[in-house]
Order: structure tokens, then sequence, then C-alpha cells
């Protein structure tokens, strides 16, 4: 049987060695490329069986139809999310498939962590120690014993993230549209979630109804010093009303692993660049922001996880018939999905 030939884009070096332990002795054809697939790029894909995409790569209806020009039968998401693709204008012309579950004790895990750096300043703490200076001043956190906090989305980063939570000794409230039967868990409305919790962390997926959940009006509703967490998608939260809602005071800290325009910022180096994102700069300027670049994913397990399960999609695509974890556009609300998995969407 011919080799798979698969073009891999947005491919760091973390990405290639995982990818290439898990491809080794298998039947697979892979180029690998640095830059994100758009428009400009997706010829790049040109005599290859199927793309390899990750959360920044835009998959809009022009590279849609560019790819099935060039026959390409597959995309490839080595993620769970797949905002950045439009679903529903691949339908019946290009299959879709994903990675739902890598490791969700990473991100969960990336989000608590963020939390304990923000409210002990450990990261101050840190920067300090390194200049030989052991003042305390200004280092006073608060404990996460008996504070409430509100968990946006309950699937298994949610409940992993809510357990650990438990651990500290926190009072758990959740929002979710479909909430996890027998659960345990104390479901409220968004406005109830806004009003009670002193930390609010994001646990869901981007789509229409959601997008900019967090703006002026939600940020009005909610506790004053409230912290935020973000380890899902950028867009979930409105960036400039954020700002404002730290200017004034309302935002006791922000912890962002995701950042709505971060498409063309995160995973690149700019150090010796001037960025031109104002709002990205004026939020890594403040001191409780605390900004990491899509990150909360990136662990061994994780990584090995993400490819082990991308090339299994891409043989059961190609030689099974069977796509357990394909994505159409009936898909994005699974309770209204009729797919049971064992075949293609169409």
């Amino acid at each position: 049987m011919r080799k798979i030939k698969i073009a891999f884009f947005d491919a760091k070096d973390y990405d290639k060695n995982s990818f290439l332990k898990a491809s080794e002795n298998r039947e697979f054809e892979i180029k690998y490329y640095e830059t994100r697939l758009t428009e400009a790029t997706c010829r790049l894909a040109e005599g290859c069986d199927a793309v390899c995409v990750f959360v920044n790569d835009d998959i809009n209806a022009k590279v849609i139809d560019a790819l099935v020009e060039m026959n390409v039968k597959l995309i490839a998401l080595r993620c769970a999310g797949y905002n950045n693709v439009d679903v529903k204008y691949a339908y019946q012309k290009i299959h879709i498939v994903r990675v739902p579950a890598y490791s969700p004790y990473a991100v969960a895990e990336h989000a608590i962590a963020l939390l304990l750096t923000s409210i002990r300043r450990i990261h101050k703490a840190y920067i300090r120690t390194k200049d030989f200076n052991f003042s305390l001043n200004g280092l006073t956190g608060f404990d996460l014993h008996g504070k409430t906090v509100g968990v946006v989305g309950t699937g298994k980063i949610g409940r992993i993230f809510i357990d650990i939570c438990r651990g500290f000794g926190m009072q758990v409230i959740a929002y979710d549209k479909f909430p996890a039967n027998d659960s345990g868990i104390e479901y409220v409305s968004l406005e109830e979630l806004w009003e009670r919790s002193d930390i609010i962390s994001f646990h869901c997926p981007l789509t229409d109804e959601n997008y900019h959940m967090v703006d002026a009006a939600s940020i009005g509703k909610m506790k004053k010093g409230v912290v935020l967490i973000n380890t899902s998608r950028g867009a979930l939260i409105d960036a400039e009303a954020l700002v404002e809602g730290i200017k004034q005071r309302k935002i006791g800290a922000a912890c962002l692993d995701v950042y709505e325009e971060e498409s063309n910022v995160f995973f690149h180096d700019y150090s010796n660049h001037i960025v031109d994102d104002d709002t990205l700069a004026r939020l890594i300027s403040m001191p409780n922001v605390i900004v990491t670049s899509h990150q909360a994913f990136l662990t061994e397990e994780a990584l090995t996880n993400i490819a082990d399960t991308t090339l299994a999609n891409v043989v059961e695509f190609f030689e099974r018939e069977y796509s357990r974890n394909e994505v159409c556009y009936k898909c994005p609300e699974v309770n209204n999905c009729k797919q049971e998995h064992d075949k293609k969407c169409f």
C-alpha cells in the first residue's frame, strides 16, 4: 500500500519530534512546513492526501476550495477546537477530524498554575530574587481555601479543574449549556456565576453564541477584584473590555493562555521586534496580568497523545472507512448530532 502523504502546517520542533516518533515504521510521508495554512500557502499541500493543522491555521472557504481542487481529502486537526475551520462550508466537500482529548490534565493544571502564580506573586518573587532582592513588600496574596470559583464549561478539562479546586477547599459553581448529569456539580446561570464568583475559569469551546461572553456588561456584574482565567479560546473575552475592567480596578487579575488576536503573534519570537497589537501590549504591561502563549497543552504526555490520535484518525479515514473523531456542521452541539461516528459523515 502506498504511503499516505500529509502536509503538516505551522510545524514547531516539538511537533516534529512527537510526530516523527509516532510515525516511525508506519506508512506516512509527512512534509513539515513552518508556515501557517492560509490562502497564500495552501498550494504547499498539492499532491498530498491530507493536511495536518493547528489552532492558528486559517481554514476558510477559499482554503477549503483550494484543497478540494488539489484533491486533498482530509483536514486533520491536531487539537480539540475547530473554530478556525469553516465546518459548515466544508460539509460534503472535505472531511475533518480532530483530537477531542489529548491531556485534559495538562490544561487544567496549567490553569491552576497561572492562578497560583498570579495570586501568590510567584513571578514577581522569582524576578526579585534573581536580583538578590528578598523584600516581601507588594507580594501579599490571598488564600484559595473558602473562595468561590465559577467554572464555565464542564467537559473533561472543566471537571478536572473542578476536582483540583475542591482539593484546595474552594466552593465550586458552574455553568454549562449541557450540564453533566449526576456529577455533583452546582450549576447556576451565567448571571449568578458572574455575581458570586471570586475566580472565574473558562473551559468551553468558542461558538457564535459565546463569542465575547465576557464583555463590558458581564464585567459590570462581577465582583470587584475578580480573577479571570482563560485557557480555552481568546475570543471568549473581549480584550478591550478586559483592559478597561482592569483599569477601573473591577478585575483584580487576569491569567491568559489565549488571546483573541493571537494567530499572528503566539508561537513566534518577537523579542527583537515591535508588536503592532496595542491591546496585547497593554495587557502584558499590566502588573496583574499573566500571559502565556497558548502553552497549556504543552506536556510530553499531551504531545504524544496528539501525535498518536492524529495519525490514527488519518489511518481510520483512508484505510478503514471509519471516522470516530470526525467533525461536521452537525457536531458543535453533540446532543443535536445524529451521527454515531461509526462511519464517515458523508
